[in-house]
């Protein structure tokens, strides 16, 4: 068997936590990503295989669990699981107090032994996502960002699968339909087999085990696989382009809570699927998730086999694809992406900080910059942890603190942070004195393109986003697009606008894929740094000092209605058209521009503005608003709280 001086030095590839022998079933295994690893004998001696194409997911046994973990831990995980009832059970309930309990242990060993019991709740959600025959308890949906829903109760390997399922129906039926066709890119389902799907996850729990049901659907269906597995998002859109795949399927729920998992779906264009596409799949999986037999899904087909005994798989290498796509646009975009690393790497006054919340840019972070040595660059939260250290794992001004005072204790005079979510989508910076969101640093980014890198074009922008960057396409002589919020409605403009990005945190820029993309936002931010030779911040007032100061933010509440009953209600809102007067600190300020293409927004006569519009997936409105100066932010949340209390929305 192993030695312990081998166990000792051995660790799992995806979280690099210690491993255990097991004995009776032939295997190390990670308790914490309830993953077995192989032994097989090669030249007469026992050998591990650390690799995760070759790891299958464990299989628990609730009772031994439950009998290992101390009475405190038992207790404290009692109320939310009923024995040998997933469905009736809140595992994620039990793993967030448990989450609790570990982050304020006294010590090593209390740590330890809470790891010990989220372990063990783990090792029951598997057991869940693995056997849920039922239906998901929320209806499949994809929206902006495909289909999310909880992990166990929406996304288990049966859902994922008759996704999956729907997903090859779309080619199956674009033989007979040219607008599908046009839209997926691909002409026949021969040509999708051998153009083939990449394959990918984030950190989240589960994503190895609901990759392989995806793999296996595949594989059934002598689908090409390019298998990246834990990667993100830009990265995975990189490889559909560079590799030039059919579609990919990338198992994320972007930055949403540790509870949730994800199915994103893209085309051979690599960008987020056009609704003529997600549509289609809502309704297909929806149909095929009531059905005893389902196409492309055989009633025998083992959704857990092995990736390695599977045909058609080929390992993917996502970081490889998007450098090669990073140079082979520079042309374009201006960046050339290795001479930025030889000066990052010959530079002593800057010191650079990135965040990657425990999230799948954590191992690729080092080979993207160079390897850059501790004095010069430090990453937080690198280590694999589904449970993101218990935060909300999205870039917000209080997940950015431990980057700002990291910045702080640092003593060269240049200075960059950035922290990025789980599937590396959405990126935030800050220079360690000022945060700058993606409402700024994307016209930033426009400015910095077309001044100092020479290249003519124009600006893309959802309309919930900033008007900085209109007023710098305006001093510029460029035009505008502004389109409804989501990324996927830049494609009319993807191959012409220099800058593509939205409020919440996502950028691409022309050349580059048409996905979000934080490791493109990532490489502006360093070469601005350096190339400028001054902070983030200095550059930002610059712009600001030119093209006008705008101070956005954003708010919602939770009403009563949602879906049609409360466009309706929203609708009352049209009477405040261009010359109506809204209130705002004591002042009527007359509208005089209104974009109604999502939801309304009101832009007033002093270039601030107003915009209320619907979530559509919950009995919400969101608002944004963005004013001239900082504290003019608050009168205009107020001024809109009033419009909504007008409709009847609220009291």
């Amino acid at each position: 068997m192993i030695s312990q001086e081998l166990l000792d030095i051995l660790a799992c590839p995806a979280c690099k936590g210690q491993v255990q022998a097991d004995e009776a079933n032939r295997a190390l295994v990670c308790p914490q990503c309830q993953l077995a690893f192989p032994l097989r004998e090669y030249e007469g001696k026992i050998l591990p295989v650390m690799l995760l194409d070759e790891s299958r997911p464990l299989s628990p046994n609730p009772n031994q669990e439950s009998a290992m973990l101390s009475p405190d831990i038992t207790a404290k995980i009692a109320p939310f699981i009923v024995n040998q009832n997933p469905a009736q059970s809140d595992y994620f309930a039990a793993i967030k107090a448990l989450v609790v309990e570990r982050n304020q242990a006294a010590d090593d060993a209390k740590r330890a032994d809470w790891q010990a019991g989220i372990d063990s709740v783990y090792a029951l959600l598997a057991e869940e996502m693995r056997s849920n025959a039922g239906q998901p308890k929320s209806p499949v949906s994809f929206g902006t960002s495909g289909w999310r829903g909880l992990l166990g109760k929406d996304l288990f390997v049966r859902s994922v699968a008759a996704v999956t399922a729907a997903i090859l129906t779309l080619y199956r039926d674009a033989e007979s339909t040219p607008e599908l066709a046009t839209a997926l890119g691909v002409s026949s389902f021969a040509e999708m087999q051998e153009r083939g799907c990449v394959l990918g996850f984030d950190n989240r729990f589960g994503g190895p085990m609901l990759a392989l049901a995806v793999a296996n659907v595949l594989a059934a269906n002598r689908v090409r696989i390019l298998y990246a597995g834990e990667s993100t998002t830009g990265a995975l859109s990189a490889s559909v382009l560079v590799r030039k795949a059919a579609f990919s399927v990338n198992l994320t729920p972007s930055h949403n809570p540790l509870e949730y998992g994800g199915f994103k779906y893209n085309a051979a264009d690599a960008g987020p699927a056009a609704p003529i596409l997600t549509s289609r799949i809502t309704q297909t999986a929806r149909d095929y998730m009531q059905r005893q037999e389902v196409p492309f899904l055989p009633a025998e087909l083992d959704l857990q086999k092995p990736l390695d005994q599977l045909s058609g798989v080929e390992r993917e290498n996502a970081l490889a694809s998007w450098q090669s796509l990073a140079r082979n646009g520079k042309a374009r975009h201006g960046l050339d992406y290795d001479q930025l690393l030889k000066d990052f790497a010959a530079s002593s006054d800057l010191f650079l900080c990135l965040d990657a919340v425990h999230g799948a840019s954590r191992e690729m972070l080092p080979e993207l910059l160079g390897h850059p040595d501790s004095a010069h660059c430090t990453l937080l939260r690198g280590t694999a942890d589904p449970t993101f250290g218990g935060i909300a794992p999205e870039p917000s001004s209080a997940n950015m603190q431990p980057t700002m005072a990291a910045l702080k204790a640092a003593s060269q005079p240049l200075k960059l942070g950035a922290i990025i979510d789980p599937d590396g989508d959405r990126i935030r910076f800050t220079d360690g004195e000022t945060e700058i969101s993606m409402n700024q640093f994307g016209a930033m980014a426009y400015h910095y393109l077309h001044e100092h890198k020479g290249k003519r074009g124009m600006v893309a922008k959802t309309v919930a986003t900033s008007n900085l960057a209109n007023a710098v396409a305006a001093g510029l002589g460029e035009e505008v697009f502004e389109p409804r919020v989501g990324f996927k409605e830049f494609k009319p403009v993807i191959d012409q606008a220099l800058v593509c990005f939205e409020e919440s945190d996502g950028i691409t820029v022309i050349g580059h894929t048409p996905e979000k993309d934080a490791f493109i936002g990532l490489m502006l931010a360093l070469d601005m740094t350096l190339t400028l030779k001054k902070p983030l911040g200095a550059y930002l007032q610059e712009v600001e000092a030119h093209f006008g100061r705008f101070c956005p933010t954003k708010d919602g509440v939770t009403v009563s209605q949602q879906g049609e009953a409360l466009l309706k209600t929203l609708d009352k809102l049209s009477r405040y058209d261009v010359g109506a007067s809204i209130p705002v600190g004591g002042v009527d300020r007359k509208i005089k521009q209104v974009i109604a293409i999502d939801g309304r927004k009101m832009i007033l006569d002093d270039e601030s503005w107003i915009m209320i519009r619907p979530s559509g997936t919950e009995p919400k409105v969101r608002f944004y608003v963005e004013a001239r100066d900082p504290e003019g932010c608050d009168q205009l949340v107020a001024a809109a709280k009033s419009l909504l209390a007008e409709t009847g929305l609220l009291p």
